[in-house]
C-alpha cells in the first residue's frame, strides 16, 4: 500500500500544481469568472487531498488495516470524481458532469470517516 499511495500522491500532487499553474496562466482569459472559480475549487480539493492520501499512505505502514486502505482509495476516488468532474465542465461546458461532482464529495467524507474509525480503534 505504501508504494501505491505513495505514487498517486506524486501523481495527483504534480497534476494539481501543473492544472492550478495551467488556469492561472492558460485558462484565465478563456474561461468565465465563475468557471475559473470552479476549476480552482476542483485544484484546491485535489491539493488537499493529496496530502491526505501523502499521510494515509505513512499511516499504512504504521497501522495497517482495511480502515486505512479504503480511507486512500476512497481519497483517490474523491480526487478523480470530485475534481475531474469539476475540470471537465469548466473546459468542455457540459453542465450535466456537474452530477459526477457530488460522488467525488461522498468519497471525500468515506475517506475521512474511514480515517477517523481506524483512529477510534487505536488503544
Amino acid at each position: 500500500m505504501l508504494r501505491g499511495f505513495l505514487m498517486l500522491a506524486a501523481f495527483f500532487g504534480f497534476t494539481g500544481v501543473a492544472l492550478g499553474a495551467f488556469a492561472a496562466h492558460g485558462l484565465k482569459n478563456r474561461l468565465t469568472p465563475e468557471y475559473l472559480t470552479i476549476f480552482h475549487t476542483g485544484v484546491t480539493y485535489q491539493l488537499v487531498h493529496t496530502l491526505a492520501l501523502l499521510g494515509v499512505a505513512l499511516l499504512a505502514t504504521q497501522i495497517p488495516g482495511r480502515l486505512i486502505t479504503w480511507a486512500g482509495a476512497s481519497f483517490a476516488i474523491g480526487i478523480l470524481l470530485f475534481s475531474g468532474s469539476l475540470y471537465l465542465l469548466t473546459i468542455t461546458g457540459v453542465s450535466k458532469l456537474g452530477i459526477v461532482t457530488p460522488f467525488g464529495g461522498l468519497a471525500f467524507l468515506v475517506g475521512w470517516v474511514c480515517l477517523g474509525l481506524a483512529a477510534w480503534r487505536l488503544s
